[in-house]
């Protein structure tokens, strides 16, 4: 609960920043001179590749926590087997043993998205994160292609 407070709270204030900049870039532009136009054009493109960055990222997680609850329903959540430090973090030779185990499943079923969840969640402990958001990410590709070959066809 304490991820999703802090994600929409972050999500919040870069929206709030997005409209200041966006109202800035239309004030520049408002000036009319060459200058004032080319740079108001310019701080406009921020916002929008700001909003467009969020829209993506909440997407991802949006997609990646209705994987999660599905396979919480079904059971097939991975369990945490991991050892910890006094400190409560993961001890890496325990992360990369649990690593092992998931890439063999993944290798062994490389069209089940389950197995790339867990995967991803294997990669996140051992903290590769480019890699866990990647796997995470196939996993997402082939739940919904799945969902999409499995419907109905209409006339």
């Amino acid at each position: 609960m304490r991820a999703k407070i802090t994600y929409f709270v972050t999500a919040a204030v870069l929206v709030v920043y997005f409209v200041l900049v966006g109202s800035r870039g239309v004030m520049l532009i408002q000036q009319g001179t060459a200058l004032t136009v080319t740079f108001g054009c310019a701080v406009l493109v921020l916002p929008v590749i700001g909003v467009w960055f969020l829209w993506k990222n909440t997407q991802f997680v949006t997609r990646a926590n209705r994987l999660a609850a599905e396979l919480e329903a079904e059971g097939g959540l991975p369990v945490d087997e991991l050892r910890r430090t006094p400190g409560g973090r993961i001890d890496r030779d325990s992360a990369d043993a649990v690593f092992a185990a998931r890439r063999a499943e993944t290798e062994d079923s490389p069209d089940d998205w389950r197995c790339w969840f867990r995967l991803a969640v294997a990669y996140h402990d051992a903290r590769d994160t480019p890699r866990a958001r990647k796997a995470m990410q196939r996993a997402i590709a082939l739940h919904e292609g799945g969902r999409r070959g499995a419907e109905p066809v209409r006339n």
